[in-house]
């Protein structure tokens, strides 16, 4: 049994004798209930205080039955609560209860399934920017992830009860880096049918394993492998393209960042051109690329194109320039203020 079910278990025993008293002392005696009650309490608690009435033959044979059941169990009782908290059962409980409660809070968030080589970087690259929590069913890799002090869920991601459990239903994203490949095609299709609008992004090792995660719902399939080959043929052949990816990655430098920016409905920046905006003049950031909602790609915008709602800007830039970019695409701050 588990803690609950021992300590039910325990107070349920303790109430049953409880009520066994007073009727016994009611229904024998023909006391009234508190009286009866009174003697059952200072029965079981052995506190040697005098009979409540004289006790009739019938009641003193009533009586030692009550001493020898009601005190051995709430012997019982008192020993099961005492060990609970010396062993730390109760500590665990209630680290359990603030967990779920953790979890249930979570909103817009992202489940990252395994906490491998691959899991673990992407854990501490994006602790600062989203919210998530790690599935693992590896009990000494969760005593590392506790030490990191992410939130996390012990259990096998592959189970539907598991992914209910971390808030598939109110998350934003989740991301499938198992070691195998079987596991994140399971994981990707389980969670495409609990939630359809949700982002999946998995990983596959080997080549082939990639359309079927496609057809299992994965949004982007990420083949560790395949990156690593590309990333080192391009230090071979574009040096210079590599430093600058590195000078742009967060875990290398925490000023000159890519991010992306989506503009709402609420901008000033809505149609507007690129020109007219003064994006360079009032934060020194350089728009790359923007995406925008039918999902085609501008690199490189001209001077005239203008912005609509819903574009999302691929901009480079220090913190500060793109902090104050966002507040604009976002619309809490005003052009205006600028100029």
């Amino acid at each position: 049994m588990n803690l609950v079910e021992r300590l039910f278990l325990a107070f349920a025993l303790l109430v049953f004798v409880l009520l066994v008293g007073t009727l016994g002392y009611f229904l024998i005696e023909g006391w009234d209930l508190f009286d009866a009650f009174y003697m059952t309490i200072i029965t079981l608690s052995t506190v040697g205080f005098g009979e409540v009435h004289p006790l009739s033959e019938a009641g003193r044979l009533f009586t030692i039955f009550l001493i020898f059941a009601g005190v051995g169990i709430a012997f019982y009782v008192f020993t099961m609560v005492t060990e609970t908290i010396i062993s730390g059962q109760l500590q665990d409980f209630l680290g359990r209860r603030r967990l779920e409660a953790k979890l249930e809070a979570l909103h817009e968030h992202y489940i990252i399934c395994g906490y491998g080589r691959i899991g673990r970087h992407i854990c501490h690259i994006i602790a600062k920017e989203v919210p998530f929590v790690i599935v693992e069913k590896d009990p000494e890799v969760i005593k590392e992830i506790e030490k990191e002090g992410f939130l996390y869920l012990e259990g096998d991601a592959t189970q539907e009860e598991v992914l209910k459990r971390v808030g598939i239903d109110r998350a934003k994203g989740l991301v499938s880096v198992l070691r195998s490949d079987a596991d994140n095609v399971y994981i990707t299709l389980t969670a495409r049918s609990l939630n359809p609008k949700l982002f999946i992004l998995a990983r596959a090792d080997e080549e082939h394993v990639e359309k079927k995660l496609k057809r299992a719902g994965a949004d982007k399939v990420v083949s560790p492998y395949l990156i690593g080959a590309r990333r080192m043929a391009l230090i071979i052949l574009r040096p210079a393209v590599t430093d600058f990816l590195e000078l742009v990655t967060p875990e290398q430098n925490l000023e000159l960042q890519l991010e992306e920016i989506r503009i709402s409905d609420r901008s000033d920046l809505v149609g507007k051109t690129l020109l007219e905006s003064g994006i360079r003049k009032f934060s020194g950031v350089i728009i790359l690329a923007v995406k925008k909602v039918t999902g085609e790609m501008v690199f490189n915008p001209p001077p005239n194109y203008l912005f609509e709602a819903g574009d999302v800007l691929v901009a480079l830039g220090d913190r500060k320039g793109l902090s104050l970019l966002e507040e604009v695409a976002s619309g809490e701050r005003k052009l205006t203020e600028f100029y």
